[in-house]
């Protein structure tokens, strides 16, 4: 989770100025505000989350000492892939994480009939991701979605307007689902070589093999 500080400084002879920071991560946040708060000089401090929510040191504290035990550090990768002649898609994720110190990976594809183009299929597959996260308790952090798919990360950040209906659904959905787990997303665009996991994931949901499953990574000596 992101935060701002905002607090009220007085200085020594008794003038006093309100201030609020920059946005930065929660666990910065706490060790600035400890040593504003050291100086003596600092009242009604807060921390401010993304959504204008207000957090006492305490609070904060307590929310960090929680994720500890919850994933966090999230990042998502995704990919679909439309096959024309069948009308089939594959869909295919693979999402990496923290918890209790150690570093996860959960890779997970779907093989659905439904959908109508690859640009769908491309916005099923983060959908998937999501539900995914809504699984691990993943909520109120921000994550990253990477991805190979112009249309949707383009779209999903706002650079490019969405004017198909069924993607628009789609967005609609996927943003929906966010903000009920208070995931804040950050879209990141990488050539198709970077995201060959989950369009490998996507492929192989294509040829009627299924993948699900989580492992932990072992760091290499």
């Amino acid at each position: 989770m992101n935060i701002r500080i905002e607090c009220t400084y007085r200085t020594a002879k008794g003038t006093e100025a309100f201030f609020r920071s920059e946005e930065m991560p929660a666990a910065k946040g706490v060790i600035i505000a400890e040593d504003l708060e050291r100086t003596g000089r600092s009242k009604n401090l807060v921390f401010i989350d993304n959504y204008d929510s207000s957090w006492t040191m305490k609070e904060m504290k307590g929310y960090l000492k929680g994720v500890e035990t919850e994933p966090h550090n999230v990042t998502v990768y995704f990919d679909g892939g439309y096959d024309r002649e069948t009308q089939k898609s594959g869909l295919g994720c693979a999402i990496y994480y923290e918890m209790n110190g150690k570093s996860y990976r959960l890779r997970q594809n779907a093989a659905v009939a439904e959908l109508l183009s690859n640009n769908e299929a491309e916005y099923a597959a983060l959908y998937m991701g999501i539900q995914e996260l809504e699984q691990l308790n993943v909520h109120h952090l921000p994550v990253r979605f990477i991805g190979d798919s112009k249309v949707v990360i383009n779209q999903m950040s706002g650079e490019w307007p969405t004017l198909e209906k069924d993607l628009m659904r789609w967005a609609d959905r996927i943003d929906q689902k966010l903000k009920d787990l208070g995931i804040q997303p950050e879209y990141e665009l990488v050539p198709r070589k970077a995201n060959a996991e989950a369009d490998r994931l996507a492929t192989q949901a294509l040829n009627g093999t299924e993948i699900s499953g989580t492992i932990e990574l072992i760091p290499e000596k």
